[in-house]
């Protein structure tokens, strides 16, 4: 209703058991979460097994770096395109006196799930019509086992029989088969090590920026769509494009690895910048604009106190002298909201805000005070550089780990580093850095006495706080592809020899035109 939130308005407020209506509402989430996930993980293991068996072996990381951008640039996508949504109510069509500043404002976030969702069901179609193999595949098979990592005894020859992996009988043999090969097992373990930077920050990451930068949720979402869609996109094809120009082969495609990895590192430590938070009256400064200790709520003073302010009305507004004020009850403004020039509303005769040059009281704008940290170009480009080098390892990551394992363990071994990588990194990541991220928080909302989301971080913390999961992960990752690229061993033979084994361009060609003529011959 108009004038929630108002010295007048802000008398009381009826707390009702909300949480009894979402319990069902969070299992439907959670079904959503499985089947999207089913219907997912295929693409990433057997889908990415298909596109490396079907090409020459030199152009394979250019053909999963081309599937991975693809991946990459969905995500981001969704980022900006839901940014755009949250500026629409969720409820389209109704009105409504909530603006996008509100906290209780709820965009159309599901209007994306049903244009994805019919957009993929689009594309499945033509996928079904590809056959088990492509024509002239299997030239290229001899070129991929040349990179398997050789053992010390000879059990990986097992696996290269043409009968092996067809009954469940082989699964104890194939699965110790992977854990007697160091390079597959840390591969897996740098792989989620940086996926639990990625699914942490794709999680926080618009957070992160909407903290620092004082936004809102959808322009730091946004924003957060502008890093990504170059930086992830760009690195996950350059990834690629680097293995096939540079010819790297086994341990060189691992060192390439380590060396991003090393290099987004380092910039990590960007995070000793951070931007100053914007002053909040009563939870950062009191009412005269000096700083408050950290911890320590004001939220009521002399020229509020007869409105009856309760902490649960969380409507931050800019105040005309720079100041940000917890809701326009504490600012004391009294009246309605008149719309501004900017389509904001305007609170006027505030008796919290002092008017500049002149008696009487001053106004008050929906929304957070704009930041205007100085270095908030310098934070955005090192955060770009972090980005670019963490997607630039990850196609290298996957060429060595197809490489590694025998032909006939590909699609299994993609499997399993799944099965590792979510288990350690994507469903854990969200987790520890929510855990994190909550350390820096000032203030708690109130949900009738129980503890809800945060409200104002404390940007300093948070930063640190960053910083510091960056580097345990960061480190972690370069000793995994570090370790990974001493302990692989090559096989002795070269692949320029075992090419000579292949068929000719005569009998083995990529054109189905040439393989339907020499079958007609």
């Amino acid at each position: 209703a108009e004038g929630v939130g108002t010295c007048r308005a802000n008398r009381s407020v009826a707390c009702r058991d909300r949480a009894s209506g979402l319990s069902g509402y969070r299992v439907v989430f959670m079904l959503g979460q499985f089947l999207h996930g089913m219907g997912a993980t295929p693409l990433y293991t057997l889908g990415v097994t298909y596109l490396d068996e079907n090409v020459k072996s030199s152009y394979s990381p250019v053909y999963i770096a081309v599937f991975y951008t693809a991946a990459i640039l969905g995500p981001a996508a969704g980022y900006l395109i839901g940014g755009a949504l949250l500026n629409v109510y969720t409820e389209i069509g109704r009105r409504t006196e909530l603006t996008t500043e509100s906290p209780l404002w709820v965009g159309a976030w599901w209007v994306g799930f049903l244009g994805a969702g019919a957009a993929a069901f689009l594309t499945a179609i033509p996928i079904l019509g590809y056959p088990r193999q492509l024509p002239g595949s299997q030239r290229y098979v001899v070129m991929r086992v040349s990179e398997t990592h050789q053992s010390k005894d000879s059990s990986h020859k097992a696996a290269s029989s043409p009968d092996f992996g067809k009954t469940i009988r082989d699964l104890p043999l194939s699965i110790w088969l992977l854990l007697k090969n160091p390079a597959f097992v840390l591969l897996c373990l740098a792989g989620a090590t940086e996926t639990t930077l990625v699914a942490g920050m794709s999680t926080f990451g618009p957070k992160f920026l909407e903290s620092q930068f004082s936004l809102s949720a959808s322009e730091a979402a946004t924003l957060f769509g502008y890093l990504v869609v170059p930086a992830g996109g760009g690195g996950t094809f350059l990834g690629g494009f680097l293995v096939n120009k540079c010819r790297l082969r086994g341990a060189g495609v691992v060192k390439l690895c380590a060396l991003c990895t090393l290099t987004s590192l380092l910039a990590t430590f960007v995070f000793f910048v951070q931007c100053p938070n914007v002053p909040m009256v009563g939870v950062t400064a009191d009412y005269n604009g000096r700083p408050l200790p950290e911890g320590r709520l004001e939220l009521t003073a002399a020229c509020n106190a007869p409105c009856a302010c309760r902490p649960e009305h969380y409507s931050p507004v800019c105040g005309s002298n720079g100041l940000t004020y917890y809701s326009p009850c504490h600012a004391g403004c009294p009246g309605e909201a008149a719309p501004g020039a900017d389509g904001r509303k305007v609170y006027r005769d505030c008796s919290c805000i002092p008017q500049n040059f002149s008696s009487g009281f001053g106004h008050a704008t929906a929304g957070k005070c704009t930041s205007t940290c100085q270095r908030k170009s310098l934070l955005l480009v090192f955060v770009f550089v972090v980005i670019i080098f963490t997607f630039l390892s990850s196609i290298p990551a996957l060429t060595a780990t197809l490489r590694c394992v025998c032909d006939r363990q590909r699609s299994f071994a993609l499997g399993i580093q799944w099965i590792v990588v979510r288990t350690l990194g994507g469903i854990p990541g969200p987790i520890a850095f929510g855990w994190v991220i909550d350390k820096a928080c000032l203030l708690w909302q109130d949900q009738c006495g129980q503890q809800g989301s945060c409200f104002v971080y404390q940007n300093s913390a948070m930063s640190r706080y960053m910083l510091i999961t960056g580097l345990v992960y960061k480190v972690l990752g370069f000793l995994f592809f570090t370790t990974a690229c001493l302990l692989y061993k090559s096989p002795s033979e070269s692949p320029d020899g075992l090419a000579a084994s292949l068929p000719s361009q005569s009998s083995a060609s990529d054109s189905p035109v040439d393989l339907r003529g020499s079958r007609s011959a």
